[in-house]
C-alpha cells in the first residue's frame, strides 16, 4: 500500500471544499496556499509528496524532491504532456469529466444555432428584419433524424451521445481504443481496429470534436478531412485548437466546402482580431468558455478522493498522462 505523507493543495476553493480535501489525505500532512505564494509552495515543495493544483503553469512541482503523485484540477494535460516529463516517473492525473455535462450542452447549443439559422435569424433581428423568404424557411432542417460523428468517446463525447440520441438523432463514435459501444451511440470505429475517420467524416451532417490534443490529433482536421465532410455539414470543436487546421478550416469555409463551424477554442488564444475567423461565413465563436456546471467542484472532489483510494491501493488511476497523451509540437 502507497502512503501519502505531505500534499501539498493550491486549488481555488472554498474553506468547506479545502475541509473536504484534507480529509480525504488523512492522515497526511496538507498544506494549502494560494496559487502566488511563491515562497510557501517553494517551502513546501521541499517536503511534498503529492500536489493537488489548480494550474499548470509551475515547473518546479515537476522537480520538487519527494513529489510522486501531481493531480492538476483540470481537464487537459497538454501542455505537460511532454517526453521529459513522463521519464520523471511521475503519476500526473486530472480532473478531466468534472465539466462533461456543460460541454455536451456548448456543443448541442453550437448545433442548435445552426439547425435554427441563429446567425442569419440574429443579423435579421439587428436589422429589424423579419424574414419571409419561404425558399430559405423550406430549406432548415431540424437535428431529428440527422446524422451526429463525435470524434472523442471520453466523458464529454459520453455525455454529448446521450443527448443527441433523446433528440432522435443517428449517432456515431471514433475513439481510440476498442471498448464496449457507450449509450446512445449507433456505431462506433476504433483507431486501434484500424478504423480511419473518414466514414464518419462522409456520413455526418455534424462532426463534433471532443478529444484530446496530442501529437498523433494535432491537425486530425486539415483540408483533407473537410473535402471529405458533406458540404452541408458543420464542424463543432469543443477540443483543442490545434487539432483543426485553422488555414485548411478558413479556405474550406470561405469556399463553401463545409457549411459552417461552431468554434470554442483556438491555435492561439485570445483570437487575434485580425484573424480571418471572425468573419469567415457561417461561424459562430465563443471565447473557450463553457457555463460551469453546479457542483464542478464537488466533482472535483469525487474524482481526487477516487484517485486517493486507488493510489494507496495500488491500483490504476483515473484520468492518468500516458504516452499516447504527448504532444510536443515542432
Amino acid at each position: 500500500m502507497a502512503k501519502i505523507k505531505r500534499v501539498l493543495s493550491t486549488v481555488m476553493y472554498d474553506e468547506e471544499q479545502v475541509d473536504k480535501l484534507k480529509k480525504i489525505f488523512e492522515p497526511a500532512d496538507f498544506i494549502h496556499l494560494k496559487v502566488n505564494d511563491r515562497e510557501g509552495i517553494a517551502e513546501a515543495l521541499k517536503t511534498a509528496d503529492v500536489a493537488v493544483l489548480g494550474i499548470d503553469r509551475d515547473e518546479r512541482v515537476l522537480n520538487a524532491p519527494n513529489i510522486k503523485w501531481i493531480h492538476y484540477d483540470h481537464a487537459g494535460l497538454n501542455r505537460i504532456a511532454r517526453e521529459e516529463v513522463l521519464e520523471k516517473d511521475l503519476i500526473i492525473t486530472s480532473s478531466a469529466g468534472r465539466s462533461a455535462p456543460a460541454l455536451a450542452e456548448h456543443a448541442l447549443y453550437f448545433m442548435l444555432s445552426f439547425t435554427f439559422a441563429f446567425p442569419v435569424f440574429y443579423e435579421a433581428q439587428l436589422k429589424h428584419e423579419y424574414i419571409m423568404d419561404l425558399q430559405f424557411r423550406n430549406s432548415l432542417r431540424c437535428l431529428y433524424g440527422r446524422t451526429a460523428g463525435i470524434i472523442g468517446m471520453g466523458n464529454t463525447g459520453k455525455e454529448l451521445a446521450l443527448r443527441l440520441k433523446a433528440l432522435g438523432m443517428h449517432v456515431l463514435g471514433y475513439q481510440r481504443q476498442v471498448s464496449d459501444v457507450p449509450s446512445g451511440v449507433d456505431k462506433l470505429y476504433f483507431k486501434e481496429a484500424g478504423d480511419s475517420i473518414d466514414d464518419l467524416l462522409k456520413l455526418s451532417d455534424f462532426v463534433v470534436l471532443a478529444l484530446p490534443l496530442t501529437n498523433e490529433t494535432h491537425h486530425l482536421i486539415s483540408e483533407r478531412e473537410l473535402k471529405i465532410m458533406k458540404s452541408s455539414a458543420y464542424l463543432i470543436n469543443m477540443a483543442r485548437g490545434a487539432v483543426i487546421d485553422e488555414n485548411a478550416l478558413i479556405d474550406a469555409l470561405n469556399n463553401g466546402e463545409i457549411a459552417g463551424a461552431g468554434l470554442d477554442t483556438f491555435k492561439q488564444e485570445p483570437l487575434p482580431a485580425e484573424n480571418p475567423l471572425w468573419v469567415a461565413p457561417n461561424v459562430i465563436i465563443t471565447p473557450h468558455i463553457t457555463p460551469q456546471v453546479p457542483d464542478r467542484t464537488e466533482r472535483s472532489i469525487e474524482i481526487i478522493a477516487e484517485n486517493v483510494r486507488r493510489y494507496r491501493e495500488d491500483e490504476p488511476m483515473l484520468n492518468m498522462l500516458t504516452k499516447a497523451d504527448i504532444y510536443n509540437p515542432s
